[in-house]
């Protein structure tokens, strides 16, 4: 068909010359004219698939953040790959950028931060016009957070400066709130705790001008963490409790329950005088996170918090169940989780005397220390490895084990 068969009698020949050129845009009502007369759908015109092929791909892309959400993070990630491989994807910019962004936050998921740094870096660099502000600012979100996680702080504070600290900063949002809370932790976590202070108080104070509860969340949740880091413990719980109060009205379940799990963490590091009451409000947790659809991850947490707390009560062997259950939900691609089960059984098995189950525990914890990032993380869980074998009267093995401590930090 040629340019005129195409055009007459409604259009012009030169107009549909120029929309193949790509120097000027139909309209909707234009586009539906060429549809009828090539005899195709409107969404295979626009988007080189069928409405069928559409739907297909969007709900496969719905079943990769389903899966991501659940904690399937192998699945999710399958999925996500399959998509960005698919070529009926490649003329469907917003869906091929939700796909690969859904693909960094799986691989991130299953600890594999060079290929998520690599793949957010891609997307910074070739998405264009297909990205809005608002996924521009969660990709740097997200890449600041594997920044942090892989141990290059310098490159995670700067991803979040470029936008926050340049000649012309945008207006504060919701979104914008979040990456000043990622840049406060990156601070926090280096240690550069004076300007971290001095940030906060500029966030809260853009966050209580925006007066949304996302803002205020994010805001008030590093800002406990802030707090706890420079010893305010009882400012820490309070902000601590605000983010959960305003979380508890406008939060969906899952989330509610994530937040009130840390809270009740956060609460037993600073009181752990409260073990009990503690208890009760993880068995709650316990409860909501089996009520929703989260992922083995925030069950294991909580699990290993459960343990953590009866450690202290002196209930050892419930400690182990826990702790058990804990380490059963575990999988291998999340990154750090796995030791800290295994640290706790070694624990209670060496304060009941178990000498073999708490060298065995031992090094499965080593293991799975050895493949933590960054390096600095693995340290506490360093010191408890030389704690216990000093309990069971290792002491070359204690001693190895304080020096990794002292190596993970630098020393």
């Amino acid at each position: 068909m040629s340019q005129a068969q195409l055009a007459h009698p409604e259009l012009s020949d030169s107009y549909v010359s120029l929309i193949e050129s790509g120097k000027r845009t139909p309209t909707p009502a234009v586009l539906e004219l060429l549809a009828g007369k090539l005899d195709c759908s409107l969404s295979y015109l626009v988007n080189g698939v069928t409405a069928e092929q559409m739907e297909e791909l969007e709900l496969e892309l719905g079943y990769a953040r389903m899966a991501l959400e659940n904690g399937e993070v192998a699945e999710a990630r399958r999925r996500y790959a399959a998509l960005v491989a698919d070529n009926d994807l490649a003329g469907l910019a917003q869906l091929r950028l939700d796909a690969e962004f859904g693909l960094a936050r799986a691989m991130e998921a299953g600890g594999d931060l060079d290929a998520a740094i690599a793949t957010l870096n891609g997307l910074r660099a070739s998405a264009g016009e297909a990205m809005t502000p608002e996924r521009h600012v969660e990709v740097a979100i997200a890449l600041s957070r594997c920044y942090r996680e892989r141990g290059d702080l310098s490159a995670a504070v700067q991803v979040c400066e470029q936008i926050l600290m340049g000649s012309a900063r945008p207006a504060w949002t919701d979104e914008l709130i979040e990456l000043g809370a990622t840049l406060l932790y990156a601070y926090h976590f280096r240690g550069d705790l004076l300007r971290a202070t001095q940030f906060c108080a500029e966030l809260f104070a853009a966050a209580e001008l925006l007066g949304t509860p996302r803002a205020i969340v994010a805001t008030c949740w590093n800002g406990a963490l802030l707090a706890e880091a420079t010893n305010q413990k009882e400012e820490a719980l309070a902000l601590a409790e605000r983010a959960l109060a305003i979380h508890s009205e406008n939060g969906d379940p899952r989330n509610l329950a994530r937040v009130r799990l840390a809270y009740t963490y956060l609460r037993f590091r600073i009181r752990p005088e409260e073990a009990e009451s503690c208890r009760e409000a993880l068995l709650r947790s316990q409860q909501e996170l089996a009520g929703t659809s989260a992922g083995s991850a925030d069950q294991a947490r909580c699990e290993r918090e459960l343990g953590r707390v009866e450690f202290a009560l002196g209930n050892y062997d419930q400690a182990i169940v826990h702790a058990q259950k804990a380490h059963d939900l575990v999988s291998d691609t999340i990154n750090g989780l796995g030791a800290e089960p295994q640290l706790l059984l070694s624990g209670a098995y060496a304060v009941l005397g178990k000498r073999a189950e708490a060298h065995e525990a031992i090094d499965s914890a080593k293991r799975w220390l050895e493949k933590v990032t960054p390096a600095r993380r693995a340290a506490q869980g360093w010191r408890t490895v030389a704690e216990v074998l000093g309990k069971l009267d290792d002491r070359p093995g204690s001693v190895a084990a304080y020096q990794r401590a002292l190596t993970s930090v630098g020393l």
